[in-house]
């Protein structure tokens, strides 16, 4: 069994991988709004140790739309538009 914390087992795997936090989800057998709910958490675990989380953000797939103010968490939809349709944020971990 494997005894890391669910934040420690998200920043592993995005020491290792580009992923969105569905695919996050699936690699670690958790809910999508579990692994939502630790992103922030995990981005200061990781600068608290030198390094960075990179976040290519959401974006709306009717109009483009990328300047949400907080990419780290799950849009419900686009201020622009209005549209639900929405791409996840792409994150990584990034070693100082």
């Amino acid at each position: 069994m494997d005894e890391k914390t669910t934040r420690k087992r998200i920043a592993d795997h995005l020491r290792d991988r580009d992923a969105k936090p569905s695919e996050i989800a699936d690699a670690l057998d958790v809910h999508v709004d579990s692994v939502y709910a630790h992103l922030e958490h995990v981005s200061r675990s990781v600068e608290g140790e030198g390094g960075r989380m990179l976040v290519a953000p959401p974006e709306c797939a009717e109009c483009g739309f990328s300047e949400f103010d907080y990419p780290l968490s799950r849009p419900s939809k686009c201020p622009s538009c209005k549209s639900e349709r929405l791409e996840e944020p792409v994150l990584r971990v990034e070693e100082g």
